[in-house]
């Protein structure tokens, strides 16, 4: 394994994307995120949660099938911090990415997604960092599939640090993504996934 001091970093966020690339080969089960000029430890995904972005995929294709619902596409978020996300999923134009490296511009991105995980860092790293850091990067919808409480939370209008709009439905309701995604979710599958 290659030592992080062995290779001259310019900024933090050089030294985070390094350290990142690192893990990221070493260790299955470790993700590494910046937020809020905090370094966040990502759980690797489970099954339940593999199905449920599996379901979302499958959606968005039948709906939509200009556009592509990335997995783990590391997004540049946060200007002030220089933050680093993976999200579950970063809907955008198919081929949006062709020519980008591990951490693009969430400019394309339409939408993101995050499912919760049972780690301890989830509800302040899902519920609270990342919707105040996509929404500064003014990413149209935050999608949060959120299995311990058993719903969905729409996040929508950002106006530069913080998302206007909330919307909240228990799992099986139906929620209406707006453009620029304009797809119906009917969320009574999610029942089946959550443990």
């Amino acid at each position: 394994m290659t030592a992080l001091v062995d290779r001259p970093h310019s900024t933090f966020t050089d030294y985070f994307e390094e350290a990142a690339r690192i893990i990221d080969r070493a260790e299955e089960g470790a993700r590494l995120e910046l937020i809020g000029g905090k370094i966040w430890s990502k759980a690797v995904p489970d099954g339940g949660h593999g199905r449920i972005i599996e379901w979302l995929t499958r959606i968005c294709i039948q709906s939509r099938p200009e556009l592509w619902l990335y997995p783990d596409q590391g997004l540049k978020v946060e200007a002030y911090h220089s933050g680093r996300a993976r999200p579950d999923g970063a809907l955008a134009a198919s081929g949006a990415f062709v020519g980008q490296g591990e951490w693009v511009d969430p400019d394309p991105v339409l939408m993101v997604v995050e499912v919760t995980s049972s780690d301890s860092d989830t509800h302040k790293r899902d519920r609270v960092e990342k919707p105040r850091a996509y929404a500064e990067a003014d990413i149209p919808l935050y999608l949060l599939i959120d299995r311990q409480e058993c719903q969905v939370s729409l996040y929508s209008e950002p106006d530069g640090s913080r998302y206007e709009d909330v919307h909240t439905v228990p799992f099986g309701k139906s929620l209406h993504l707006p453009d620029p995604v304009g797809v119906t979710l009917e969320t009574e599958p999610l029942k089946d996934w959550v443990h």
